[in-house]
């Protein structure tokens, strides 16, 4: 719900001018990793499905476990979402920054695009959370957001 709630209400058009991608990208990074920060002690701060999803493949998660996580990061994204959309007013929502394929871009360049993006964010993930680096250096928190700032700065 935090994740979906500051990521998106950053991502909307508030003022005069075109939308800031570096606005976006440091507002979805600072909100993932204050969750990872506040919340990776408990659940791994998964906020994104396709997290789940892949240490449930890389047998760092039961499928159980995998298939509740899933279920609170939906409910959670749609609640944030809908507190959003009942808080803003109707002219600055918009569609909620729903993301479209730019014109010139191919649905499978753009699909080979998200993947390369998911890659490295997972990959992040799966780094900062192994268990077999000893003596870590750095914070789990802010590279998994500045990983996910980086996507958001080629994507958008």
């Amino acid at each position: 719900m935090i994740y979906v709630f500051f990521g998106l209400g950053a991502s909307l058009r508030w003022g005069a001018g075109p939308l800031n991608v570096l606005q976006v990208a440091l507002a979805f990074g600072l909100a993932a990793a204050t969750l990872v920060q506040v919340l990776g002690h408990v659940s791994g701060a998964h906020v994104n499905p396709a997290v789940t999803f892949a240490f449930l493949v890389g047998a760092q998660l039961s499928l159980l476990r995998a298939v509740f996580y899933v279920v609170a990061q939906v409910l959670g994204g749609v609640a944030g979402a809908a507190v959003l959309y009942g808080l803003t007013p109707s002219a600055i929502r918009g569609n909620l920054a729903l993301n479209t394929i730019h014109p010139g871009v191919t649905l499978a360049q753009a699909t080979t695009v998200e993947i390369f993006l998911t890659l490295q964010f997972v990959l992040c993930f799966f780094a900062t959370y192994d268990e077999r680096h000893n003596g870590r250096v750095g914070s789990v928190a802010l590279a998994i957001g500045f990983s996910l700032a980086l996507g958001h700065l080629f994507g958008v």
